[in-house]
């Protein structure tokens, strides 16, 4: 597996956290890399961080990083890329403290539709 930063992608999550008013989100501590070389196959996107063991014993605040992983990624439709995004910024939970939120009640389709609906209508207005 090779990683890249992708400053184009770590910009557009930025704005999207932005424009749906995920506040909590700590924009300057969250970074979007690309990858390739992944075998999977149903795989789009993850979202990681370090440990909060590692955290304290780094004398450092949680920091997420989105990996898209090329291969499944750069397939999609504009649409799907942007709810790829979507999908990943909402597992950053309101505590903004290192962990995830789950999908059953936070990062499910309705959550996703929801939240490009509103960033749709964001857009047409400006």
């Amino acid at each position: 597996m090779k990683y890249f930063y992708s400053e184009q992608w770590t910009l557009f999550a930025r704005e999207v956290s932005r424009s749906l008013g995920l506040g909590y989100v700590e924009l300057d501590r969250v970074s979007v890399l690309k990858s390739t070389g992944s075998k999977s196959r149903r795989t789009i996107a993850r979202i990681h961080t370090i440990g909060k063991v590692m955290q304290a014993g780094m004398q450092q605040k949680p920091f997420y990083t989105i990996e898209l992983i090329s291969e499944q990624f750069d397939r999609r439709s504009e649409e799907e890329k942007v709810k790829t995004i979507i999908h990943e910024l909402l597992h950053i939970p309101k505590s903004f403290g290192g962990g995830f939120r789950n999908h059953k009640h936070h990062v499910n389709r309705l959550t996703i539709d929801e939240a490009y609906k509103k960033l749709g209508e964001q857009r047409t207005l400006v």
